[in-house]
């Protein structure tokens, strides 16, 4: 990665070209990310998951971030916009593991 590299823009464009409002679900759209991506690319996007959710900016910072970019109903999903970024996160990772078995 170079100089220029802004993650948080990588997240933005990540939830907002995978959590868009002509998804079916929000779960539906993670499984073609995860189908459709590379690897690196998959690593790359926890990464920015883990350096956001690690950052200094506040909560409420954070959770407006993810719902100004992704056009999911966390209410419906019982869940705040934090905890649901950290079930991506797993889930990113869980893709990425299925396809280094399918690799070997």
């Amino acid at each position: 990665m170079d100089e220029t590299y802004d993650y948080l823009e990588e997240l933005e464009d990540f939830f907002g070209g995978t959590f868009h409002q002509d998804i079916n679900s929000p779960e539906q759209a993670l499984e073609e990310f995860i189908k459709e991506a590379s690897i690196e690319c998959l690593q790359y996007t926890i990464k920015d998951c883990e350096k956001f959710l690690n950052s200094k900016l506040t909560k409420q910072e954070k959770e407006s971030i993810i719902q100004n970019n992704a056009e999911v109903y966390f209410s419906a999903l019982k869940l705040n916009p934090l905890q649901w970024l950290n079930n991506i996160v797993e889930k990113l990772k869980e893709g990425v593991k299925t396809k280094l078995n399918k690799k070997f």
